[in-house]
């Protein structure tokens, strides 16, 4: 198996724990989000990846071609887009609530907040 000709799952893994590090290692509310949206960006490469076939024409029928590639990630996937918008935008939004309330977006300074009262 030809381990350099599959780089696109290597990207894969390098965003996957990139993004899983930041979310685990930082404790600013905004860098969280942005490691979310890393691994998140990271899963809509790997269903790409899975959908490629090659050698395979696009699903459009024409004289000749007997191998298609399946649309169906690519499809999942721009939905999965714009549920990972909203969601982002969802996730800012409460960030910018959690700096009203608390005054800051580090995590432990919010819990520290909570503990005294």
């Amino acid at each position: 198996m030809d381990v350099l000709g599959h780089y696109n799952y290597w990207i894969v893994i390098f965003l996957m724990m990139a993004g899983l590090y930041t979310v685990i290692s930082r404790g600013n509310l905004v860098k969280k989000i942005a490691g979310l949206n890393i691994f998140q960006t990271s899963v809509f490469i790997m269903f790409i990846s899975f959908g490629y076939i090659s050698g395979s024409a696009p699903p459009i029928l024409e004289d000749g071609v007997t191998l298609y590639s399946n649309p169906l990630p690519h499809v999942l996937i721009l939905t999965a887009i714009v549920v990972g918008v909203a969601t982002t935008a969802l996730g800012l939004a409460l960030v910018v609530r959690i700096r009203e309330a608390y005054g800051t977006i580090e995590e432990e300074e919010i819990h520290s907040q909570d503990r005294d009262f």
